[in-house]
């Protein structure tokens, strides 16, 4: 029997560097004031507890379209994760924390 503590860790464990799609739109998950401390240049800001309304975004963003979604530490990513899924989300990765993420794509936080 799988312990609930290791179950839950491995489904939000962020996903392995090399997985990061080609065109991948990437949202940030955190509250805005996390925002507005340093993100990914170009991420959207779409709070963990609001990503249902992705489907209200302006672009849209398609269900085929490769996401990535971050936040501190992946804890809210993996949720956040879990539910575009559910939505109908084709391809969506765990990018796991926002500074770890921006190391992985050589980015400064802006």
């Amino acid at each position: 029997m799988m312990n609930i503590f290791v179950a839950l860790k491995k489904a939000l464990t962020p996903s392995p560097p090399e997985s990061l799609p080609e065109g991948a739109v990437f949202i940030d998950v955190r509250s805005p004031v996390e925002f507005t401390g340093g993100s990914i240049s170009g991420a959207v800001n779409i709070p963990v507890n609001q990503i249902q309304l992705i489907t209200a975004h302006k672009p849209a963003i398609h269900k085929q379209q490769p996401i990535v979604v971050f936040c501190a530490s992946g804890m809210r990513s993996g949720v956040a994760r879990r539910q575009l899924i559910s939505m109908g989300y084709e391809t969506v990765i765990n990018g796991g924390g926002v500074s770890q993420l921006a190391m992985r794509l050589a980015q400064p936080r802006s």
